[in-house]
């Protein structure tokens, strides 16, 4: 009797993680596919076959192609978020900053397909709403870092959230050409990642602020 009571109890448990599992392979399919061709390429059928399942097996997982997406989206982010704060740990803000910004363009430029599809393609509202979401949680761990910076005297005053969405709105931008699908790159990663990091320093101040103790040289003396 105990022993039928423990195998019915443990089917669902079994079910449970065949379900998680199914899941996962959705989302690494998806993922995986976006890497290859974009949104494009990563039709329902396209996902499920490379998932191993049937096609309707998706929306037993997920309501719609979007809510695929948006799960996709999201695991990125999350890892992206997760080895920006690991670049953050680095001594002083201002190489903090540099560790986010370099971490930030080398992850893009090291899969280029999967960032466009991510950052720049065309998608569905729902899943654009997520990457708002990104940028706003990026932005928001960008002006803490830079408000740490202020109170150590390394960057001028300043207001860290405008200072924070300008720079990630840069960077943004910056990175457009090299990632593009079309089109051919004149110059390589680290010259790319270079200039970024020179132009982020000079957005916010960091060859120019004084350190905490000094005083900038009067008129009379520099």
């Amino acid at each position: 009797m105990r022993a039928r009571r423990r195998a019915r109890a443990a089917v669902p448990r079994r079910a449970a993680t065949s379900a998680v599992g199914t899941r996962e392979r959705l989302v690494r399919a998806a993922r995986e596919l976006l890497e290859k061709g974009g949104y494009g390429a990563a039709s329902v059928q396209a996902v499920a076959a490379r998932a191993g399942v049937v096609a309707g097996a998706l929306y037993r997982h997920f309501p719609s192609k979007e809510e695929l997406f948006i799960e996709v989206f999201r695991d990125a982010a999350k890892r992206d978020l997760s080895a920006m704060q690991e670049a953050a740990s680095a001594a002083g803000c201002v190489a903090r900053l540099e560790a986010v910004i370099t971490t930030f363009a080398s992850r893009a430029l090291s899969n280029p397909r999967l960032a466009w599809a991510l950052v720049y393609e065309p998608v569905d509202p729902l899943v654009d709403a997520e990457r708002l979401a990104y940028r706003r949680e990026y932005c928001r761990h960008m002006a803490a870092l830079l408000r740490r910076g202020i109170a150590a005297g390394e960057l001028p005053e300043q207001d860290p959230e405008l200072s924070a969405a300008a720079v990630v709105g840069a960077i943004a931008e910056a990175l457009v050409g090299p990632l593009a699908p079309v089109g051919s790159r004149k110059v390589s990663d680290e010259q790319i990642i270079a200039a970024l990091v020179r132009f982020c320093r000079r957005s916010v101040g960091a060859d120019a602020a004084p350190r905490r103790g000094s005083r900038r040289p009067s008129r009379a003396t520099a």
